[in-house]
């Protein structure tokens, strides 16, 4: 089932998640709706809070973007009860993008190289490290169950430069090709 995507302003997306055991009620079908819901989003990662949910689970699927016949450097996880252990290397900028707030990019510096521990969909534990792309799109969806937005960390200028465009987000005035939530 393809839900709806909680837009900028929903006070979901602004807080730290918690995390969840094997017990929790319909994993198996909150996964395969939160795959549904991303791929009808022609997304790339997708977090619980972005569907309404103050869970720490995520998933990330970048093998679809990765160029004819590098598909194998790309991945496609489920991230559950996730924790950075350590980040490191150069960081560079990547202009990114939030299905939560459609229409606006922005250049976000990250550092090149990241530490996960987390669970995967059957609750077996990983420590991984993770570079490039994958890493970003990681931690892009990392900050979303710690309510932080890609857009908390533009450049000032930038900032200044979407502020309107994220009022007229919170006040349902966008228009988006999935299924969105306003306040």
């Amino acid at each position: 089932m393809i839900l709806p995507i909680y837009a900028y302003g929903q006070p979901i997306l602004k807080k730290v998640c918690e995390p969840i055991d094997k017990d929790y009620p319909d994993l198996e079908a909150l996964i395969t709706n939160m795959w549904a819901t991303m791929y009808n989003a022609e997304g790339v990662g997708l977090a619980a809070p972005q569907i309404g949910l103050g869970i720490r689970i995520f998933l990330v699927d970048t093998v679809q973007s990765m160029e004819e016949g590098e598909e194998d450097k790309g991945i496609k996880k489920v991230f559950i009860n996730a924790q950075k252990i350590k980040e490191g290397g150069q960081p560079w900028e990547y202009e990114e993008g939030c299905l939560s707030i459609p229409n606006i990019k922005g250049e976000v510096s990250r550092p090149a190289v990241l530490r996960l521990r987390y669970m995967d969909e059957n609750f077996e534990e990983h420590e991984e490290v993770f570079d490039g792309i994958n890493a970003r799109v990681i931690q892009h969806e990392y900050d979303h169950i710690e309510g932080i937005l890609f857009t908390q960390l533009l450049k000032p200028i930038k900032k200044k430069l979407v502020k309107r465009k994220l009022d007229k987000i919170a006040k349902g005035k966008t228009t988006a090709l999935y299924r969105m939530k306003f306040k």
